[in-house]
């Protein structure tokens, strides 16, 4: 990845530029009233609701809230309201032994043998030698049950709210003369769920308080004013689709025993009504307020502790959570919720609003869906589902805990699909496409550090699996860092078990980090080392081939299979295009990161001669580019994965203007494929046709992945679109294609991977105006953009370094000389004015 900017001698950050309040007035000063979006608050920030007219039937329809750690699904029930629990570290098993098949590493020169005479069949039955357990699964926390004695009515003005620039989730209803409301949210701040509910009279308020869970769990009263649900998670839970066997699910029953322990504290904060506390239920009457609030926490204490043995204590935690907010009022607790909520969220604006009807917009949002999946327009719909992605994003990745998985931090299964682990030959990664480009780089945080922790296990399966020096890990990895290849010793197929190379595509989100922010001490200290020990393993795991250049065996496409000239269906093969996307893109960053450093000559050299004798990209007889080293046909020709074209995105090694001919081959790829696949194919497919400059075709991709789906569909790996909540299905659901939506949407209005910031690079038809204002671009700017009639009509950029700056609109192209902190604008008639 070719970086953007060059810092000039005054090498100085500006971290803190997006919270300086003089960066307004710099802005004001300069350009007027067209301020810069990092350093402002909009005041005329659009309103971002998702809202329904019923309450939700199914986990589909619930609405999502979170603080990044704790996960709640909101249903809104008229008579009952149903709130599901999660959180992030609830995960079935303990820490792994990375090295538990030590039987592998003396199979690998038989699977490569095999390979090398062409005998794939071999070595498909072979590689399965090389594997190892399956990952853990993440576990559902339990349910809270609010039970409301309404009088008996007719349920009238009924509306469920997600208030995207709050981060509040409102239910209200009227019955007879009696009004109701409550209000939800989950404080980063506090560390808890808070609930008020009101009605419009005195007394009119009576509720009883229940809560239940999946896992072996009681229920104690602890005072008159509280209770705790307090469980533990499974040993061991098998993946879902292994289907049913024996202890499919164990637990451990001895009370000091292990799995991961957890607790729910629920207590009445504020009521002017009556508390009763008998038996298992908390019971509140008569009154016209109450507030509410739930603690939860587990035994979690790292990666590499036995969570039943040597974890924390949840109950000392949630009693020392529960103390730090007595005596605070409810609003007060709301302020500093919203405060710091909508310090993340009110970075970014996309204004598309005005090509959508007044009265579209008013519509519930699963109408606006139905109508949109009929071919009506509604650009605001895709402006709302762009700024859902951040807020997803925001609520189940914050510093300090543990990467988003498969489903965020929301699962109601005790086996759920794919284990809601961490899939990293796409999906993790998916997950962070849009961290730094849609401004919430800090919420790139959990995955960067996990990669620490998967570094440590993943030198011993290197070591132990392959004989190879740094840190490697496969297909699947959970919260115990598990870096094998799974499997169950060869009971898993090798088009997805056996894949090695998720330490490499994980390495590129350490750059990329870098790339953005400029965070020299940070790629020094962190990031390098980690990219360095990745680059070690690729080293050792490449080997001469039969024709004498250095591939990877075995290898695989993710997911995907071959057709051998003979008609033979594999897997296994050697060198990938997949394979040599990641470890060229792995060693072109591992290059640049050492050169800014100026550090390890000796080993810039190693990867110099190691990149001279990588196989090059190849085109296939159809025009495409070859997924496999042989130009063998796909066995699936529309597969979901499109593994092989990782070098166009996410990383930026193909590009359209100095390689148009693989870019080309890369398009012909992409119509061969299709538009179908999954809904996180579909997002990928968005971003790829960005990359093309395509912005008509990304945007009838995001069209058809904003499809609306029934809830609760089976697994259609060619079915895709969004449900009623606008969660993507896969289907089932998956938070992947939600978060590689949006990073495609921004990807169509701004890029800046190669070489250049790109203004509008890919702007459909379908948005003739505009605004996007407080994208991010590599180099360390911030970027407003707004457009009339398909054209530019005015940008800000904001550059946190002194330096130069290659910038394109269009095919005008200029080099700036910027200054940290001073807005340029950049006008249409002058293409720039640079005051």
């Amino acid at each position: 990845m070719t970086s953007i900017f060059v810092p000039g001698n005054n090498f100085r950050a500006m971290k803190n530029t997006r919270q300086n309040p003089l960066c307004f007035l710099a802005g004001f000063l300069i350009i007027g009233i067209f301020s810069v979006g990092a350093c402002r608050k909009s005041p005329d920030f659009p309103e971002r609701l998702i809202w329904y007219d019923h309450p939700a039937e199914s986990f589909e329809q619930a609405l999502p809230l979170g603080n990044g750690r704790i996960g709640i699904m909101v249903y809104g029930g008229v008579r009952e309201e149903h709130l599901l629990l999660n959180e992030e570290t609830l995960w079935a098993g303990g820490p792994v032994d990375p090295a538990m098949n030590r039987e592998a590493i003396t199979w690998l020169p038989k699977v490569r043998e095999a390979l090398f005479k062409g005998d794939y069949k071999l070595a498909d039955r072979l590689t399965r030698r090389l594997q190892g357990e399956f990952s853990e699964s993440y576990a559902p926390l339990g349910d809270l049950y609010i039970a409301l004695d309404h009088e008996e009515g007719e349920v009238q003005n009924y509306a469920r709210t997600l208030d995207l620039r709050t981060g509040i989730s409102t239910v209200r209803y009227r019955i007879g003369d009696d009004g109701f409301e409550r209000e939800i949210f989950v404080s980063h701040p506090s560390q808890a769920i808070f609930f008020r509910l009101r009605g419009d009279r005195s007394g009119s308020l009576n509720f009883r308080i229940r809560l239940s869970s999946l896992l072996p769990a009681r229920v104690e009263a602890k005072g008159n004013h509280s209770r705790v649900l307090s469980g533990r998670a499974p040993v061991h839970a098998e993946p879902s689709y292994r289907g049913d066997m024996p202890e499919a699910v164990v637990f451990d029953r001895h009370p000091n025993g292990k799995g991961m322990r957890f607790e729910v504290r629920i207590k009445v904060l504020e009521t002017d009504g009556h508390v009763d506390s008998g038996g298992d239920v908390l019971r509140v009457s008569n009154a016209r307020e109450a507030v509410l609030a739930a603690f939860i926490a587990t035994s979690f204490n790292g990666f590499d502790k036995e969570p039943g043995t040597e974890g924390l204590d949840p109950g000392e935690i949630n009693i020392r959570r529960m103390e730090a907010v007595a005596g605070r009022s409810y609003e007060d607790i709301k302020a500093g919720h919203e405060t710091d909520y909508r310090a993340l969220f009110e970075r970014v604006t996309l204004d598309l609003e005005d090509f959508t009807s007044p009265d579209v917009k008013r519509r519930p949002t699963d109408e606006r869906l139905r109508l949109y999946r009929d071919g009506g327009a509604d650009a605001d719909l895709e402006a709302l589902y762009f700024q859902f992605g951040r807020y997803l994003l925001i609520s189940s990745s914050r510093p300090g805990g543990v990467p988003a998985n498969l489903q965020g931090i929301w699962n109601p299964h005790l086996r759920p699909p794919w284990s809601s682990n961490y899939t990293v030959n796409i999906n993790t990664e998916m997950n962070y496409w849009p961290a730094e480009v849609a401004n919430l780089s800090e919420l790139h945080e959990p995955l960067l550090r996990f990669i620490e922790n998967l570094a440590v296990t993943g030198s011993v399966t290197a070591r132990h699996f392959y004989g190879c020096r740094g840190w490697c890990c496969h297909h699947n990895t959970d919260i115990w860092a598990m870096t094998n290849p799974v499997g169950d010793f060869g009971q898993g197929h090798p088009v997805w078990a056996n894949w090695p190379m998720a330490g490499a595509w994980l390495s590129l989100h350490l750059w990329e980090h870098y790339d953005f922010t400029q965070d020299r001490i940070w790629l020094e200290e962190t990031a390098y080392p980690l990219m360095k020990g990745a680059a070690r393993f690729c080293l050792d795991w490449l080997v001469e081939g039969p024709d004498g250049m250095l591939v990877t065996a075995p290898s695989t496409s993710p997911e995907n299979r071959y057709k051998t000239f003979d008609g033979y269906v594999g897997a296994v093969s050697i060198l990938t295009t997949s394979d040599l996307a990641l470890i060229r893109g792995l060693f072109q960053d591992v290059k640049k990161a050492a050169d800014a450093l100026k550090v390890d000559p000796e080993f810039r050299s190693e990867i110099d001669e190691t990149l001279a004798r990588l196989p090059v990209y190849r085109i296939g007889s159809e025009g495409n580019l070859q997924e496999w080293y042989a130009d063998w046909e796909d066995n699936d020709p529309a597969h979901r994965h499109v593994s092989h074209l990782i070098g166009l995105y996410p990383d930026d090694q193909i590009s359209l203007r100095s390689d148009p001919a693989l870019a080309a081959a890369c398009r012909r790829s992409l119509e061969r494929r299709g538009d179908g696949g999954t809904g996180w194919s579909k997002a990928w497919k968005i971003n790829l046709w960005a990359r093309l400059l395509d912005g008509n075709h990304a945007h009838a991709m995001l069209r058809t992945h904003l499809r609306l789906v029934d809830p609760a569909g089976e697994t259609r790996y060619k079915g895709g679109g969004t449900y009623p909540n606008l969660f993507d299905a896969h289907p089932p659901f998956q938070i992947d294609g939600n978060f590689g939506g949006t990073a495609g949407i921004a990807e169509m209005l701004l890029q800046s991977h190669d070489g250049e910031i790109h203004l509008l690079p890919a702007l459909p038809e379908a948005w003739p105006s505009g605004r996007i204002l407080g994208l991010r671009a590599r180099g360390g700017f911030t970027i407003d953009q707004e457009w009339e009639n398909g054209v530019l009509a005015r940008a800000v950029l904001l550059p946190e370094f002194d330096g130069e700056v290659r910038v394109r609109y269009r095919d005008d192209v200029r080099i700036l000389t910027v200054e940290a902190g001073r807005p340029v604008r950049i006008d249409p008639g002058r293409f720039f004015d640079q005051p």
